[in-house]
């Protein structure tokens, strides 16, 4: 007897690049750390301008400025290395991300870099995202990914290899550093262990509510559950948690913030 309860549905075309860019993460050794990063003060601030002016300060745009700054001040942690077995240290920053939007009434994934994040403050991060969420469809990433998955997988992955062995190129088509949201479609915390193709990948968990001891009275805190990945071949351990100390003091200090609000 046959179950006819199914459908048969296209497999997207995107998840082609999916698909090549996990085959070459294997070859990276990645190590993960799971850090929590109290985030209370941030989201208090954010909700208040939101109350105040009407407008939702991106999330995204405010952990991504806190990543450019904790990465200019130590740019190994975006180190390419080239086939010469030399290391490429670039100054500029550029923010590999992803974005649900929706596309001829269906909700898809659309990757988008953001340059020179370590240059820009929290308004035109800010603003760049959101003109991305709107105008999409125009992106450079987006129309160069429509035309490189529909060539056949042995050309893609041929090229593929050729663009990570020239750190230039892959800076220009793939950024420096990657960053990721999984948390935002759930509630309570938790953290995405990520495959990855950069020698830094941040993912962003969920967000979880805990009492925390402060100035002697218990409060209840917001921590942001978030996964650091570092590619060991070229970042150790040490520079490593310097980096992940810096980018948590920078994250719960409200860096860039005071000047949004004051700007709006």
């Amino acid at each position: 007897m046959s179950d006819k309860s199914y459908q048969l549905v296209p497999f997207p075309k995107i998840r082609r690049l999916m698909v090549d860019g996990g085959r070459m993460a294997r070859q990276k050794h990645l190590i993960h750390g799971l850090v929590e990063i109290d985030v209370t003060d941030a989201r208090r601030v954010i909700h208040k301008h939101k109350a105040k002016t009407g407008e939702t300060l991106s999330f995204t745009a405010f952990i991504m400025a806190c990543l450019g700054r904790a990465v200019e001040m130590n740019k190994h942690m975006q180190a390419y290395r080239t086939w010469r077995e030399r290391l490429v240290l670039f100054d500029d920053v550029d923010v590999n991300t992803m974005f649900e939007v929706e596309v001829d009434g269906r909700k898809i994934i659309r990757p988008h870099i953001i340059r020179e994040v370590n240059k820009k403050n929290l308004r035109e991060l800010h603003e760049e995202i959101r003109e991305f969420q709107s105008k999409h469809e125009h992106g450079r990433e987006a129309n160069f990914i429509d035309w490189f998955v529909l060539l056949p997988a042995f050309i893609r992955r041929f090229l593929l290899g050729i663009l990570f062995r020239n750190p230039h190129w892959l800076k220009d088509m793939n950024g420096t550093v990657s960053l990721t949201a999984v948390g935002m479609f759930g509630n309570g915390g938790g953290w995405g262990i990520p495959v990855s193709n950069h020698t830094l990948q941040i993912t962003l968990g969920g967000i979880s509510e805990k009492p925390v001891l402060k100035n002697g009275q218990l409060e209840n805190r917001e921590f942001l559950c978030v996964t650091i990945s570092i590619d060991h071949d070229i970042v150790d351990g040490a520079p490593a948690a310097r980096f992940i100390q810096r980018l948590k003091e920078l994250i719960e200090s409200n860096y860039g913030i005071s000047e949004f609000v004051e700007k709006a």
